[in-house]
């Protein structure tokens, strides 16, 4: 049987009611209020408080406050006065009657609130998806208008071309009998001139035409002869790698300058601006399996040119450094090799189950770079945390121990990328 609270405090102004039960140490959570018209609870086990009111009061505002150990309830009046008491004198039986009636009013009240909520909730949901709706349609309202611009553009211009290679057929067929007709006129003339000779004036032009060509000739005689030829030598700045002398390798270096700006030359093709790409070549994914199957037959430019594009369009994916990476491997682009695979290695953070075996390819390509580099302490470590998250590789195993080997003098094979 709970325990009756007595040491309430009420206090009232014509307006509003004020009660204050004391908790006796339970948490708020733990505080069960029930309030009605003409009834209130408050049950926190094994304490209860109950009040049959003295008069009815508003339910729809009335305030609780749980804090300091105490519950504070206010009850706006219906009436503007001051009570008596604060409850009704009256025996058990109407007591119940009272009771039962305010806890089925109470709860028919909670279902409405819940019902109300889940009809506004539905209304919610049903206007954000006419809102979605709608937006697709002005989207692809917007990407058909844009296409029948396109479209409507592209057949005035190629109505034009075609008008303007019509007109330069009939220019050129023109000019063809124009230089018939000039040729048949100079022919006529040449055969009249044969049959009646030459006239004065045609003789006075020719000697003054001989006369020019012997001037002409008599003033390239006096022109002062050319001046002397030289040669002009022109040295370039060497390119200076970070290696000591003694570990030199020119002919390499030289290759390899040569290949990195075919490389970039192809990489950076002019690919206009993104937004007159087609639809699927704005999709990286695309993109990547596009790359994919350029490397699986050994079209290593044409996967760095689809993960290149890949990464100007989305270049937050893992996957596309790793795998450009993976092809600067195969075309002895090392130092872009060492720089993807970083790129790829920060992005794959925080390092969690699920990117395990990303981060091992990225830390093999980095460390097969490196090897290649004859940087093999820096190529150990790499290899070293690859094998760290894959203990049980053994391919892993083997070429850790060759660079081991290698930097101990036993060896001479770098490692080759484990895929």
């Amino acid at each position: 049987m709970p325990l009756v609270v007595m040491d309430y405090v009420w206090t009232q102004t014509e307006t509003t009611l004020y009660i204050n039960v004391p908790l006796k140490g339970t948490k708020a959570g733990k505080v069960d209020i029930v309030c009605t018209d003409d009834y209130l609870k408050v049950h926190f086990p094994p304490y209860l408080f109950e009040a049959f009111l003295f008069e009815p009061v508003d339910d729809d505002r009335i305030a609780v406050r749980v804090a300091n150990g105490c519950a504070v309830i206010t009850l706006p009046k219906r009436t503007n006065k001051v009570w008596e008491h604060l409850m009704i004198s009256t025996d058990n039986k109407e007591k119940m009657e009272i009771r039962q009636r305010a806890l089925l009013k109470y709860h028919e009240k909670l279902s409405s609130e819940s019902r109300n909520k889940a009809a506004k909730q539905q209304e919610e949901n049903k206007y954000a998806l006419e809102t979605v709706i709608k937006l697709e349609k002005e989207e692809r309202d917007s990407i058909q208008k844009i296409k029948d611009a396109e479209q409507e553009k592209t057949t005035q211009e190629l109505a034009a071309w075609h008008f303007r290679q019509q007109q330069k057929a009939e220019q050129d067929v023109q000019l063809k009998l124009q230089n018939q007709k000039a040729k048949a006129r100079q022919l006529r003339t040449e055969t009249e001139r044969q049959k009646c000779g030459p006239p004065n004036q045609e003789k006075m032009k020719l000697d003054q035409r001989s006369n020019s060509n012997a001037k002409s000739k008599k003033a390239q005689h006096e022109l002062p002869p050319p001046r002397l030829s030289g040669n002009i030598q022109v040295t370039f700045t060497p390119r200076i790698f970070p290696t000591a002398l003694r570990e030199s390798r020119l002919p390499e270096e030289e290759e390899w300058l040569r290949k990195q700006a075919e490389t970039w030359r192809k990489v950076n093709v002019d690919v206009g601006e993104l937004k007159n790409l087609k639809e699927e070549e704005r999709n990286p994914y695309w993109l990547k399996d596009k790359g994919d199957k350029c490397f699986a037959t050994g079209d290593f430019l044409g996967a760095v040119n689809a993960y290149s594009l890949a990464i100007r369009v989305m270049g937050k994916i893992p996957a596309l450094h790793s795998n450009r990476a993976a092809c600067h491997l195969k075309l002895r682009n090392f130092h872009k090799a060492i720089e993807d695979s970083s790129q790829a290695l920060d992005l794959l953070t925080p390092p969690v189950p699920a990117n395990a075996a990303a981060r091992v390819r990225a830390f093999v390509r980095r460390g097969s770079a490196f090897c290649e580099l004859q940087a093999y302490p820096e190529g150990l470590q790499d290899f070293l945390a690859a094998l760290k998250i894959d203990p049980n590789n053994e391919a892993l195993l083997v070429d850790t121990q060759r660079i081991r080997d290698i930097i101990q003098g036993s060896a001479v094979n770098p490692p080759s990328e484990t895929e």
